[in-house]
C-alpha cells in the first residue's frame, strides 16, 4: 500500500518488527491480581521484552499449528475466530485474552490471521496479518498452551470473509488510540478484540467503510445484546493505577462501573457468546498442548485446567 496515497495504509503491515500482538489486555488483568507496585513495573517493562522461544518449543508450537489447520480443514471452515492466552490468568479464572479472525483462504498463507496489535516502537494500533504459527506462538506460557477456533456457519461465513479480507473497511475500524482495557461501546479508545467484535459488526449488521462506522458497528451490536465481560477490580489502587499509563483508560467507562471498581471489556469469551448466539450453528475447537501431546475437544463445553483430557477428546501425541 502507499501510504502517501492512502495515510491510513500505514497502520496496516504485515511484518511488525515490534510490538505485543497477544496481549495488553491480558498483561492489565493480570496486574489486577498483583500488588500495585508489581503490577505498574510489569506493564512498564512490557514493551521491552521480547518472549524468546526455545527451539524444542518452537517445534511443539509448529505442530499444534498444523493440527489446528487441519482441524478447521476437516471442518470445511471459510473462516474462524481464533483466541490465544497472552498470559497465566487462571488466577483471574480466564484463559483468552487475545482474538483474531483466521480466513482459510487468506491472500497472506492458508489460515493467516488478521488482528490488531499494539506497535510499541510508534505507541500506536495497527492491524497485521500473520500465520497461524506465529498467532500461536505470542506470549503463552510455556507449560500449557491453548488455543480456541469458533466456526463460523456458511450462512455467515461469506460476509465476514468479505468484510475482514477487505483492508478499507477493516481500516474503518481501526481506532485512532489503544487501551486495553477499552470500554466497549465508546468510540474513544479500542484493544485488540473490541476490532474483531466490530468487524463481526461490520459484516453482519452491514457497516460499511467510512466516517462513523466504529459508532455505527456499536450501534449494532448494543441492538443485537452483546454483553461484555465484567472484570471486577475490588481494589481502589488498581482503578487509579489504570489512569496512570499511557496505554490503560479509564475515562470512556461509565461513572457508576468506576464507583463499582469493576471494568466492562471485551474479551474471547463474550465475543464467542455473541456469536454462538447470533449463529447457533457455529461450532467450537479448543486444542491444548502439554508436553509431548496435544487433547482436542469439539464442542462448547470449556476444557478444564491442566490440559486433562475427558471423555469425547481426543489426544494425538506429538514427534
Amino acid at each position: 500500500m502507499n501510504c502517501a496515497a492512502f495515510p491510513s495504509a500505514c497502520n496496516f503491515v504485515h511484518r511488525p518488527q515490534s510490538g505485543l500482538r497477544h496481549g495488553f489486555l491480558a498483561l492489565f488483568l493480570w496486574g489486577l491480581s498483583v500488588s500495585l507496585s508489581g503490577a505498574a513495573a510489569g506493564v512498564l517493562r512490557y514493551c521491552d521484552e521480547d518472549g524468546v522461544v526455545r527451539p524444542e518449543a518452537q517445534s511443539r508450537l509448529l505442530q499444534l499449528s498444523q493440527i489446528a489447520k487441519e482441524e478447521l480443514q476437516a471442518a470445511d471452515a471459510l473462516v474462524a475466530l481464533a483466541s490465544t492466552a497472552g498470559l497465566d490468568l487462571d488466577r483471574l479464572s480466564i484463559r483468552y485474552s487475545h482474538m483474531g479472525i483466521s480466513v482459510a483462504q487468506s491472500p497472506h498463507g492458508p489460515w493467516s490471521v488478521r488482528q490488531l496489535y499494539f506497535d510499541c516502537a510508534q505507541s500506536k494500533s495497527r492491524l497485521f496479518d500473520q500465520g497461524m504459527a506465529g498467532f500461536i506462538t505470542g506470549r503463552q506460557p510455556a507449560e500449557v498452551v491453548y488455543l480456541s477456533l469458533v466456526i463460523v456457519p456458511p450462512s455467515a461465513a461469506t460476509a465476514l470473509v468479505d468484510a475482514a479480507l477487505n483492508n478499507a473497511r477493516a481500516l474503518a475500524l481501526l481506532g485512532q488510540t489503544y487501551s486495553a482495557n477499552a470500554y466497549p461501546f465508546s468510540t474513544l479508545y479500542q484493544n485488540c478484540n473490541q476490532w474483531v467484535l466490530e468487524m463481526l459488526a461490520s459484516a453482519w449488521g452491514a457497516v460499511e467503510a467510512g466516517e462513523g462506522a466504529r459508532q455505527e458497528a456499536q450501534q449494532w451490536l448494543g441492538s443485537q445484546g452483546y454483553s461484555p465481560d465484567v472484570v471486577q477490580v475490588s481494589w481502589a489502587p488498581l482503578m487509579w493505577l489504570s489512569g496512570q499509563i499511557p496505554w490503560l483508560h479509564r475515562d470512556d467507562h461509565p461513572a457508576a462501573d468506576q464507583d463499582a471498581q469493576l471494568y466492562r471489556i471485551s474479551l474471547p469469551k463474550s465475543i464467542e457468546s455473541f456469536v454462538r448466539t447470533m449463529h447457533p450453528d457455529s461450532r467450537r475447537i479448543e486444542l491444548c498442548m502439554q508436553k509431548d501431546q496435544v487433547v482436542i475437544r469439539r464442542g462448547w463445553q470449556p476444557m478444564g485446567p491442566q490440559c486433562v483430557p475427558e471423555n469425547g477428546d481426543e489426544v494425538r501425541v506429538m514427534n
